[in-house]
């Protein structure tokens, strides 16, 4: 087995369960656009240098991408609750820090202790896994990785009037109390998950992958300042790639490491990480295009002459747009499938790209684009958990996720700096002032919708799954949990599990080895669920007395439903008939 549970049973999931996380998503997502209102002033607020006030962004986005992947193993071995609320409670370290401070360098720390919130999507997309009836999973899943985006989006209209009417230290004032108010709401309404991975924390395949990955981030980071084709740019990739070779081939000797790269490695895990990374492409071009083009003086021809304020509110529905595809995810994948929304997902995208150039001399239009865009990154952001959890045992389903989070960070960077790259170098010089051009902003659309048509690729690659494969979630996480404790029953000296036990046995009376076992309820409902060991036994625990009705299948043995009803600890044998016999309940 590869997980472990808890000694003390875990607290059932609450209806509010599902909006607290995701709102402590949305919390950390506005991390990353916090500033973007105030960007261009950071030189004169800091008293510093363009490039070196880029570092207040750029700190944000390294530690962000260190720690999805390691804050998400700690979940698996330590408790998912648990490292989410230190996620939320270094963001409000760092965010306090950041509002105190006018200096550069405590503000690019404070920027650094936020940024390593970013675990937080990964964190609560496995406790939600682990806790949540499976006709809830699909949309709640689909809720917290849109957060990411809805944050993003959100934050937008809200920086841009805080920053306009108050100081901007205000922004860090109210980061910090969202996250407390985050803490606080998880603390109450959150339980923490019984799922635990085996093994110990892998700390130098933490090291090496935390250095490969800023040895890589860094130089699309900073590549337009030093220049793409400088020593210092071409030598940090180099040693990224020397890096991570090494860090991999070093993982794949590991018992239990941080990454497991067999599993990623997969065909359904690796395809699904390559399209998230060009999901995240798509996303990072119209947060932005559109922004600038609002704000552009209408003296130019084609800008729109808006206010900060109103340019984030044309901005806005996309945040909005992603959150209310939730549940029309959760019914589009229950009857096709992750993989067919997916695919849905990025037409979208390209079509909202395509008519995006068409769509830039007003306003409203800006909205249309926003909305439609919106709505294919939902569907495909909210895809892309499922089939990564569809995919890999359930003890690393955080890590998993952290890795894919990582993904989408990585295509926002990669977006970043080829945009800025475009914006760049098509843009005009007025008075000394570099002005973007309405042909910049096309052939930035025409990027994302390119990155959208190589994700597509990848989507139909992916193999075929069956429509009720998220729905069955839930229920292989029971399986394991219940397994998990069904074997430490039968290894704990003898002291049988409060619920049923007994012998599976074939028609010969020999033991049968992993046999499935499944309680139903007297509703009709899946209880739990185990396999029988080696001698036959099996252990179930039940939620409270009643009748219940015993369900085993093994191969070469015809199924057995066997009605009991639990009022004490009595062994229950299971006799499996041979193939074409059936027995009464």
């Amino acid at each position: 087995m590869s997980h472990t549970t808890t000694d003390e049973p875990a607290r059932r999931a609450s209806g509010a369960t599902v909006p607290v996380l995701a709102f402590a998503g949305i919390v950390v997502a506005v991390m990353q656009t916090l500033l973007v209102p105030v960007i261009k002033d950071l030189p004169r607020l800091l008293d510093t240098s363009p490039s070196n006030a880029s570092w207040v962004l750029t700190s944000t986005l390294l530690s962000g991408a260190v720690a999805t992947p390691i804050m998400g193993r700690l979940g698996d071995l330590f408790g998912k609750r648990r490292m989410l609320i230190a996620s939320l409670s270094v963001m409000v370290v760092g965010a306090l820090l950041s509002a105190l401070t006018d200096a550069l360098v405590p503000m690019i720390v404070g920027r650094t202790l936020q940024g390593f919130a970013m675990g937080a999507i990964p964190l609560g997309i496995g406790l939600m896994r682990d806790m949540l009836p499976r006709e809830r999973l699909g949309s709640a899943m689909a809720l917290m990785s849109s957060s990411i985006g809805v944050g993003g989006g959100l934050a937008l209209p809200a920086a841009a009037l805080v920053a306009q009417h108050t100081d901007w230290h205000a922004l860090y004032y109210g980061a910090a109390g969202l996250g407390v108010l985050s803490i606080a709401l998880t603390l109450l309404v959150v339980p923490e998950s019984p799922l635990r991975a085996k093994g110990s924390f892998d700390l130098p395949g933490a090291l090496g992958l935390s250095a490969g990955l800023i040895l890589f981030l860094l130089p699309i980071s900073k590549g337009s300042d030093w220049g793409w084709s400088s020593p210092t740019t071409l030598g940090l990739f180099g040693a990224a790639v020397v890096v991570l070779l090494l860090w991999g081939l070093m993982e794949l000797r590991v018992a239990a490491p941080l990454v497991d790269l067999r599993t990623t490695a997969r065909r359904e895990v690796l395809l699904t990480n390559l399209a998230s990374i060009m999901v995240g492409v798509s996303f990072f071009v119209i947060s932005l295009v559109l922004p600038q083009l609002l704000q552009l003086p209408s003296e130019t021809g084609y800008g729109l002459g808006q206010s900060m304020v109103v340019a984030g509110l044309c901005v806005a529905p996309l945040g909005l747009t992603m959150m209310f595809t939730a549940p029309v995810y959760a019914r589009l994948s229950a009857r096709y499938g992750p993989r067919t929304t997916l695919i849905i997902g990025l037409v979208i995208i390209a079509v909202g790209y395509a008519g995006g150039l068409g769509l830039m001399s007003a306003a409203w239009q800006t909205v249309v684009t926003s909305v439609l865009i919106g709505a294919g990154i939902g569907l495909a952001y909210s895809s892309l958990p499922a089939l990564i959890i569809g995919a890999v045992p359930a003890s690393e389903t955080g890590a998993a996720n952290g890795l894919n989070t990582l993904m989408r960070s990585i295509g926002t960077s990669v977006s970043s700096a080829v945009i800025g790259m475009v914006l760049a170098n098509t843009s005009n010089d007025v008075g000394g002032v570099a002005v973007p051009t309405l042909h910049g902003f096309r052939v930035s659309f025409l990027i994302a919708a390119a990155a959208v048509v190589v994700g597509l690729v990848l989507a139909l690659f992916l193999p075929r799954g069956r429509p009720s494969a998220v729905s069955q979630l839930r229920a292989s996480s029971e399986e394991d949990a219940n397994l998990a404790r069904a074997e430490q029953a039968l290894a704990g000296a003898g002291q049988p599990p409060h619920g049923f036990r007994g012998r599976v046995l074939g028609a010969d009376g020999a033991p049968v080895a992993r046999a499935k076992v499944t309680l139903i309820d007297r509703h009709g409902r899946q209880a739990g669920a185990t396999l029988s060991a080696a001698d036959g036994s099996y252990a179930l625990a039940v939620p409270a007395r009643g009748p219940y009705v015993l369900a085993a299948r093994a191969a070469g043995h015809a199924p057995l439903a066997h009605a009991a009803t639990h009022d004490g600890d009595r062994p229950v044998d299971l006799d499996l008939p041979l193939p074409g016999e059936t027995v009464p309940a």
